[in-house]
């Protein structure tokens, strides 16, 4: 396994995209413990795109114009499902240690792995990134494609729950007040929703 697989695994890990954003905002809003679910989630939802590269069906997003928009435009209507939801609750979210310790902590993984699940972007991601870092005499390409999808996953896993924890440590001096937490909580909204819009007009 190369310096340059982990070094570009870890930039691209590091980048802002959804799964980034909803960890961050369910540390910022819910605790560690959602926060570390959140992670958990987003990871899981890698998952499918892994397999779906590795059988070589991501040539089918990729070709399929009208397989590509119906997903895409799914995964963009849920980021603005998720935006209406954030919007609608400002203000609602409250931070007691007791309603930290009975959340629901399977709603937060479902919608996390729905965040990354419906995006069909990473799949045709995965089919152009992995390939990079296989070694073309390697006498198993798929043992070595899956063990990249392993580190990149654990790495995926490690830093969300260090982005997640770390907002969970600043939550307590960025909300404080209530207006505070009201105009945090419509910023990620609108956050949601840009990532939305980006998705439908995005061209590919």
């Amino acid at each position: 396994m190369s310096y340059e697989f982990l070094f570009t695994s870890l930039i691209v890990v590091l980048l802002p995209g959804a799964g980034v954003i909803y960890t961050v905002s369910t540390g910022l809003f819910e605790g560690w413990r959602a926060s570390i679910a959140a992670a958990f989630g987003c990871t899981a939802g890698i998952v499918p795109h892994l397999v779906v590269s590795s059988l070589g069906l991501s040539t089918l997003l990729h070709t399929s114009a009208l397989a590509f928009q119906v997903i895409r435009l799914v995964g963009a209507a849920y980021l603005l499902f998720l935006a209406w939801t954030m919007w609608r609750e400002t203000g609602s979210l409250q931070f007691s240690a007791e309603q930290v310790k009975n959340r629901k902590l399977g709603a937060v993984v479902w919608k996390a792995i729905l965040v990354n699940l419906l995006n069909p972007k990473l799949s045709v991601f995965f089919l152009s990134f992995l390939p990079l870092f296989i070694v073309p005499s390697s006498s198993s390409p798929i043992r070595q494609f899956l063990e990249l999808s392993a580190v990149f996953m654990l790495m995926t896993l490690g830093i969300f729950i260090l982005y997640g924890l770390f907002a969970h440590a600043v939550s307590r001096y960025l909300i404080r007040s209530t207006l505070w937490r009201v105009w945090l909580q419509r910023g990620f909204a609108v956050i949601f929703a840009g990532l939305g819009a980006k998705l439908v007009f995005s061209e590919s």
